[in-house]
């Protein structure tokens, strides 16, 4: 799986690394992602999920049937990329 966090569609963003001297080299900015397992009620079944701190809060402020339906319309995830545990 992609760097890319699956609610909110973030993912890392180029830069430069800048010396004392000012020299610019290349370098990413990753983003803060982690899995995370949810229990998701409307299915009845446990999934897994890659997440930004930012699509967590997402979560938790519309829940996370909102959160995934968001997701998919905006084109951020499939209902097939995510992952169903057992």
């Amino acid at each position: 799986m992609s760097k890319i966090c699956q609610i909110t569609g973030k993912k890392a963003m180029n830069g430069c690394n800048v010396s004392h001297s000012k020299r610019h080299t290349k370098r990413t900015f990753d983003v803060n992602l982690f899995k995370k397992k949810f229990y998701y009620v409307e299915q009845d079944c446990w999934i897994s999920l890659t997440l930004s701190a930012n699509g967590l809060k997402t979560i938790n402020k519309k829940g996370l049937d909102a959160a995934l339906n968001d997701a998919v319309a905006k084109g951020y995830c499939e209902w097939k990329d995510i992952k169903i545990i057992g």
